[in-house]
């Protein structure tokens, strides 16, 4: 069996994979806060903030520059608009929250690891040089200015 070696990050995808990992983050702290026996409002406080503040500008990005490499009825297009819809849904309930809260930390961290090992290494392989270069132009480094007024996950 050949070696299968990670496709290498096109530098232009590699901001977005970044801001991948405090999604990942995220999901880590809602958990984190509910097994310390952390009250659910103060999770959807911060999951509330970090929702705004990074995820919307973050699918939005993805959604105009990125996806938009592949055809609109490709698979993988189809399904992480699905998935940003749904982190969307779960992202807006204000009802039964702690279910919700870990079905949101479920469903965003499972959508990260397809963008990672399944949609990225596919655009990477069909986007002209032009595609990932205008990614390069309009994509900002999103830096995480970390909301410390309740660190309920340390």
């Amino acid at each position: 069996m050949p070696d299968k070696k990670p496709l290498k990050r096109h530098k232009s995808l590699q901001p977005l994979s970044r801001d991948h990992h405090h999604g990942l983050l995220l999901a880590w702290k809602i958990r984190t806060g509910f097994k310390k026996g952390i009250e659910v409002n103060r999770i959807k406080t911060y999951a509330d903030w970090f929702y705004t503040s990074h995820l919307v500008p973050h699918f939005k990005m993805e959604e105009a520059h990125v996806f938009s490499i592949l055809a609109d009825d490709h698979p993988l297009r189809i399904q992480a608009l699905a998935e940003h819809k749904q982190i969307e849904a779960l992202a807006s309930k204000t009802t039964d929250l702690e279910h919700n809260l870990n079905l949101l930390a479920d469903v965003l961290e499972k959508h990260i690891r397809f963008e990672e090992r399944v949609l990225f290494p596919e655009i990477q392989s069909i986007a002209s040089p032009e595609a990932m270069a205008h990614i390069d132009e309009i994509h900002y480094e999103q830096n995480l200015e970390e909301n410390t007024s309740d660190e309920f996950w340390k």
